[in-house]
C-alpha cells in the first residue's frame, strides 16, 4: 500500500510541475477554427482524447470478438 501512496505522490508531484512549466499560451488552428489555450491543456486533452478514442476501440473489437464467437457456436 506504501509503494502504490508513493508511486501517486511522485507522479502527481510530476505533473504539477509539468503544468507549472507549460503555461505558456499556444494558437491552435483547425480550418477555420482558432483558439489559445496552455500547451499543458492542450497535451491533456489529447492525452484524455486518445483515452477515450482507445478505450471505444477496445470496447468494440471486444464486442465484435464476443459476437463473432457466439454466432460460430450457434
Amino acid at each position: 500500500m506504501n509503494l502504490k501512496l508513493a508511486l501517486i505522490l511522485i507522479l502527481s508531484s510530476l505533473a504539477v510541475i509539468f503544468v507549472a512549466q507549460n503555461i505558456a499560451p499556444v494558437e491552435i488552428t483547425f480550418l477555420f477554427w482558432n483558439a489559445s489555450m496552455s500547451s499543458a491543456l492542450l497535451i491533456f486533452f489529447t492525452l484524455m482524447a486518445g483515452f477515450v478514442l482507445g478505450w471505444s476501440l477496445h470496447s468494440y473489437i471486444v464486442y465484435r470478438k464476443s459476437r463473432d464467437e457466439y454466432e460460430y457456436l450457434s
